[in-house]
């Protein structure tokens, strides 16, 4: 028998999750029109950057803030360095493609393929409605929807996210206005990080981290996007809540083999009956 309350409770936790993965990729394909590939390779960066800190005697918590702001970084480095100087959106999504390979590779090479544990935010469980919750995917939910809320905040309601849009709608109006549109991208590519560095000690925490952890949410992100609208952060946050129930579903009802199927499974069906997705290419929340 399917456990209805159990898998909309889990389909709220995971879905907060799948959000806040993809909101980073969102953003920045709403404002550049880039595909950042590189977006699972700084969910690896969040993810072993907190174990590293942890391990280190620093704690998960300090881990968190270490994996936020290095996520952050990366991602300024990276368009700083590469990306600004790249017109083509091929040549930008075969970068960040190989700046992904380098990453993951790269933690291959220096840490090893065993997965590592990044520790539990809050240890402890609960029941709630006769479901039984970790108190540390609990606390996921919570943290995911403060970085979710927090930039839906900053887009909607400050110089630097009304600039965010503005040049989302319209790259040379923006300039004919005085805003400096290769800032806002920087601008966009950090937040994007952050939320990308922070998504990965989450996400980390929430299953393990290894070296290829990136391909999972990358594509997760990806179908994602598709559902949901490119650049529509709103459409973004809903796709991942139908995306989280339906893998929530499949794993219960059905086989957890085939968990890895629903993205792409609804990758194609959107690509084949509303390309568009369900708020289309927007970028204000």
């Amino acid at each position: 028998m399917v456990d209805i309350v159990g898998i909309a409770a889990n389909t709220v936790i995971l879905g907060s999750l799948y959000a806040l993965i993809a909101v980073g990729f969102t953003l920045i394909f709403g404002v550049a029109g880039q595909a950042n590939l590189a977006h699972g390779g700084t969910i690896t960066i969040g993810a072993f950057t907190a174990w590293f800190v942890a391990s280190l005697g620093g704690g998960v918590w300090l881990g968190l803030l270490a994996g936020t702001i290095t996520g952050a970084l990366f991602h300024l480095a990276l368009y700083r360095v590469f990306v600004r100087h790249i017109e083509d959106p091929v040549n930008v999504l075969i970068l960040t493609l190989l700046a992904w390979f380098v990453i993951e590779y790269g933690f291959r090479a220096g840490i090893g393929s065993e997965p590592r544990s990044v520790p539990s935010l809050l240890a402890g469980s609960t029941s709630i409605a006769g479901v039984s919750f970790l108190y540390n995917n609990l606390l996921i939910f919570i943290l995911s929807w403060v970085f979710i809320g927090g930039l839906f905040v900053f887009v909607n309601h400050t110089k630097h996210g009304q600039a965010i849009i503005a040049t989302s709608m319209n790259v040379k109006g923006a300039e004919l206005v005085g805003i400096k549109t290769d800032n806002v991208t920087l601008l966009t590519w950090g937040v994007a990080g952050l939320l990308a560095g922070s998504a990965g000690v989450l996400y980390g925490s929430f299953r393990a981290a290894s070296y290829n952890m990136g391909m999972t949410p990358l594509v997760i992100a990806f179908a994602i996007v598709i559902l949901g609208g490119i650049g529509s952060i709103r459409g973004s946050v809903i796709a991942a809540y139908i995306i989280g129930f339906l893998e929530v579903f499949t794993i219960s009802a059905v086989s957890p083999r085939l968990s890895g199927m629903t993205a792409l499974l609804v990758v194609v069906v959107v690509l084949l009956a509303k390309p568009t997705g369900l708020y289309g290419r927007e970028l204000p929340a």
